[in-house]
C-alpha cells in the first residue's frame, strides 16, 4: 500500500538540472510571490485561485471538476487575469505541449499579456485593501463581533 511515487525517465534529472529543479513539495504561495514568476498553471482549487489573485499572477485555468470549473471561469472571463487551456473532465481530451506553449507564450509575451498582468495587479490591490486595517475584512469581523456581544450570544472580548 502507502504512497505511489512517480518515477522519472532516466536521465532526466541529470538532462535538466541547468534548466530546472524537480521538487516533491515547495510552499506554494512563497513561489508564486517570488517576483520571477509571470504565471500560473493552475487546476483552479479556490486556494490556488485566492494565492495566485492575491500575488497578482495571472493565470493558465486548467480545471477538472466541480469548483474547479467555475473558479476557472471567473479568473479568466469575468476578473480577465486567465487564459483557459480545457474545461475539465467532462470535455474529455489531453491538452498538448503545443497548446500549454501557445497559452504560456501569449499570457507572458503575446497580445493578452499586458491585460492580464494589469488585471492581475488590480485584483491583488484590492486584496491588499480588503484585508488591510479598516478594509471591509476588518470592518465585518468588528460588525460580527459587535452582533454577537449585542445579541449576547456569547460573551467576546475584541482581539
Amino acid at each position: 500500500m502507502g504512497r505511489k511515487e512517480h518515477v522519472l525517465p532516466n536521465g532526466f534529472l541529470e538532462e535538466t538540472n541547468e534548466r530546472g529543479k524537480v521538487v516533491k513539495w515547495s510552499p506554494q504561495e512563497e513561489v508564486l510571490a517570488h517576483p520571477s514568476v509571470t504565471c500560473f498553471i493552475t487546476h483552479c482549487g479556490w486556494n490556488s485561485s485566492m494565492e495566485a489573485l492575491s500575488l497578482g499572477v495571472p493565470m493558465l485555468a486548467f480545471p477538472a471538476w466541480g469548483d474547479q470549473v467555475t473558479n476557472a471561469k471567473f479568473l479568466v472571463d469575468v476578473f480577465g487575469v486567465g487564459i483557459r487551456l480545457g474545461y475539465g473532465f467532462m470535455e474529455n481530451k489531453l491538452i498538448t505541449r503545443d497548446v500549454v506553449k501557445k497559452c504560456l507564450l501569449e499570457a507572458t509575451t503575446g497580445g493578452k499579456a499586458e491585460e492580464l498582468k494589469k488585471n492581475a495587479v488590480k485584483w491583488k490591490k484590492a486584496a491588499e485593501n480588503v484585508v488591510a486595517d479598516g478594509g471591509s475584512s476588518h470592518r465585518n469581523l468588528d460588525e460580527f463581533i459587535e452582533d454577537i456581544k449585542k445579541h449576547g450570544i456569547v460573551n467576546i472580548q475584541k482581539i
